[in-house]
């Protein structure tokens, strides 16, 4: 089965009561729907309605979820306990009920842990936080879980490696439907709808279609043509034309979990300009990857990477950071970035995705998934990354 096993859960929760217990917490309080997931394997919409998992010092796991939820959170979580309260923001509000479910467990007046201190700001929702209903004493702790989240068991790495496959032909896809004349739009879906289709009839009954997005997907984003220059475009509907620089992006959900795989493609012979870039791309791309060990801190491996455009006169195409962690959530520490001193460790998952943004041309990033091992790094996703097999001719 391609789902994370109540095993998998119970070791997890073991690890985090650990820390508890270094911490003298009697119980922590997570809001952040990849926290609550981690603990419970319960994936859910988040909306203006609070949800929350709490974790005992005695391990047993609890969901405070509303009305609409509850059968859902039975069905589909590992909590040992789901409580609800009726609505959002009802004649009492859900802070007021959780506060109450919370004083049944008998955690007033103990030392409480939390990743949020109430309830994010979500779909306008408004209410007062945890420690203004409840008397106790509080920690702020969001870093007890994300730490543990960091380093991937081998199921994690297992629904990763799935995940990739996914996105492989997915965006297989994409670049198959691509041709001038086109809108990015529908290339995308044509392309999402084939590979999630092919995805669900192969895989049904043995992942779960859950967390921030659905099946397999691929597209561009807007960065199409010279507005590819934007790293984080948004769609602008984009008609493809020869001479674009495309830069591309697809991923696939496999029970929660997602691996990154993007690319730039040139439509049509590519002009010198544009091979000269995408060349110094993949160079400082390898810089990167060839930075990557268990030991290494992930500052140095963005600082070689900024050494290298600053050598090669390249600093004014600088837009972001080498990479990020990748898991639960698209983007998760660590971050590959000079601010960021995490020494890598084994079973660590992270994107690697330099690029390089020259206005007027547009953007050249490749993106992979990799797992940081012992003497380097293994390759989660595949797929072509030379400017031959990526033209469009």
């Amino acid at each position: 089965m391609l789902v994370i096993s109540k095993k998998e859960i119970e070791s997890r929760v073991q690890s985090i009561v650990s820390e508890m217990e270094k911490k003298n917490l009697d119980a922590l309080y997570l809001v952040s729907p990849a926290n609550v997931a981690y603990v419970t394997n319960f994936f859910f919409i988040p909306t203006e309605r609070p949800m929350a998992a709490v974790l005992k010092s005695d391990g047993e796991k609890i969901l405070i979820v509303p009305r609409l939820e509850y059968e859902h959170a039975l069905k589909y979580s590992y909590a040992d306990r789901v409580l609800f309260y009726d609505e959002y923001p009802d004649t009492k509000h859900p802070m007021l009920v959780i506060a109450d479910h919370m004083r049944s467990l008998g955690l007033e007046g103990r030392k409480i842990g939390f990743d949020v201190d109430g309830y994010g700001h979500i779909f306008g929702y408004r209410g007062p936080r945890l420690s203004e209903v409840l008397k106790a004493s509080y920690s702020y702790e969001r870093d007890l879980v994300e730490r543990l989240r960091m380093v991937k068991s081998e199921e994690e790495i297992r629904l990763l490696r799935e995940s990739a496959k996914w996105a492989t032909l997915a965006h297989r896809l994409l670049q198959e439907y691509t041709e001038p004349g086109r809108y990015e739009d529908e290339v995308s879906m044509l392309a999402s709808l084939e590979a999630t289709m092919a995805m669900a009839r192969a895989l049904k009954g043995i992942y779960r279609p859950a967390g921030w997005s659905s099946g397999a997907r691929a597209g561009f984003r807007g960065q199409v043509g010279k507005h590819s220059y934007y790293p984080h475009s948004l769609t602008i509907h984009a008609v493809i034309k020869e001479g674009d620089v495309l830069v591309t992006g697809a991923t696939a959900l496999v029970s929660g979990y997602g691996a990154e795989l993007e690319r730039t493609m040139i439509v049509g012979e590519p002009t010198s300009e544009q091979e000269k870039f995408f060349r110094l791309m993949l160079k400082a791309r390898q810089v990167a990857l060839e930075s990557i060990r268990a030991g290494v801190r992930c500052s140095d491996v963005d600082s070689r990477v900024r050494k290298f455009f600053k050598d090669n006169d390249l600093v004014k195409y600088w837009r972001h950071h080498t990479g990020h962690g990748i898991g639960l959530e698209y983007h998760e520490a660590p971050f590959l970035d000079v601010g960021d001193n995490t020494v890598l460790e084994e079973g660590m998952v992270l994107t690697v995705e330099p690029g390089i943004y020259v206005e007027g041309v547009g953007g050249f990033r490749h993106s992979d998934t990799v797992l940081v091992t012992k003497d380097g790094y293994e390759m989660i996703t595949h797929y072509p990354d030379d400017l031959d097999e990526l033209t469009i001719l």
